[in-house]
C-alpha cells in the first residue's frame, strides 16, 4: 500500500475526473491521501472532499503564500474546526523565505504550532529558503507529535536537524531531478524511520513531466526513484514508510 502524504485533491485541476483518478490510484495500490488545507476559505472544500472519499484524510492550516490575507479570525476558526472534526494534522503551515512579510509569516507559523501542540497534533510544514527560520521555532515550541517537512529539499545536516526534533521528511519529485545532488545525497543517508512519500499534486511535476499537472499516481514513480537510491528492498521500504505514517497520524478515526 502507498500513501501520498501531501496532495491537494481539492484543487480544481482534479474536478473533471477526481472519481476516476482515485480509482486509478487504487489499481496502483495507492489507497490513502493526506489533503492539506491552505486558506480558511478552502477549508470547507477540504473537509467535504474527505467526507466523500474515505481514502482522503484532512489537515487544515494557513499556508505562508496567502498569509497576508490571514486574520486572527482564521486562527479562531481553525481552533473551532479542530474541536468539531477528526483532523490528523495542522497544515499546511510554514515560512517561505522567497516571499515578503517574513514577520507575519513567522507570527502565524508560531501561533499554528501552538494550536497543534494544544490539540496534540502533528504539523505539515512548508519551507523554502527558510530552514534557519523554521528550526528555531520548532525547537522553541517542542511539539509532542512532530510532523512532516513537506517537499524536503536540503542537505543531510538540515535533514538531521528536523529528524532530531521528531519530524519525518516528505520525499517527492525533487529526487527525480539529477541536478538535485544535495537532496539526493541526503536521501541516500536518511534513517529509514524518517521517510514518507508525497507528490504535492497538482504541483511539483516529476522530471520528464514538466509542464503537466502532477498526479498522486506519480507516487509510484517517486518510490521507484527512492528504491534506486536506497539499499533496502522495495518491500522493506514500502512497509517502513507506511509504518512511519501510522506512527505519526491517527488513521483509526473515521473522518
Amino acid at each position: 500500500m502507498f500513501t501520498d502524504s501531501h496532495c491537494h485533491l481539492d484543487f480544481t485541476e482534479f474536478d473533471a475526473d477526481r472519481n476516476e483518478l482515485i480509482k486509478r490510484c487504487a489499481k496502483l495500490n495507492i489507497n490513502r491521501f493526506i489533503v492539506p488545507g491552505i486558506t480558511a476559505k478552502r477549508w470547507p472544500r477540504v473537509l467535504q472532499l474527505c467526507l466523500k472519499y474515505p481514502s482522503a484524510w484532512p489537515c487544515l492550516g494557513l499556508h505562508p503564500w496567502w498569509i497576508a490575507k490571514a486574520s486572527e479570525d482564521d486562527l479562531m476558526l481553525l481552533e473551532q474546526l479542530l474541536g468539531k472534526h477528526d483532523l490528523i494534522a495542522v497544515g499546511e503551515i510554514g515560512i517561505d523565505g522567497a516571499i515578503e512579510d517574513i514577520d507575519k509569516q513567522t507570527e502565524y507559523f508560531v501561533k499554528q504550532l501552538h494550536i497543534a501542540k494544544k490539540h496534540d497534533l502533528p504539523v505539515v510544514v512548508h519551507h523554502r529558503k527558510s530552514h534557519q527560520l523554521i528550526v528555531p521555532e520548532l525547537k522553541h515550541v517542542n511539539l509532542t507529535k512532530g510532523g512532516i517537512i513537506h517537499a524536503f529539499s536540503g542537505s543531510y545536516q538540515q535533514a538531521k536537524a528536523y529528524i532530531d526534533l521528531g519530524f519525518k521528511l516528505g520525499i517527492g519529485g525533487t529526487i527525480t531531478y539529477p541536478r538535485a545532488i544535495k537532496t539526493i545525497k541526503a536521501v541516500k543517508k536518511l534513517p529509514l524511520d524518517s521517510i514518507v512519500l508525497e507528490t504535492d499534486a497538482p504541483a511539483m511535476p516529476l522530471e520528464g513531466f514538466q509542464g503537466e499537472i502532477n498526479s498522486p499516481e506519480k507516487i509510484v514513480n517517486v518510490f521507484s526513484h527512492l528504491c534506486n537510491l536506497r539499499d533496502e528492498s522495495p518491500e522493506v521500504l514500502q512497509e517502513s514508510i507506511e509504518n512511519n505514517l501510522k506512527q505519526m497520524f491517527n488513521f483509526k478515526v473515521q473522518n
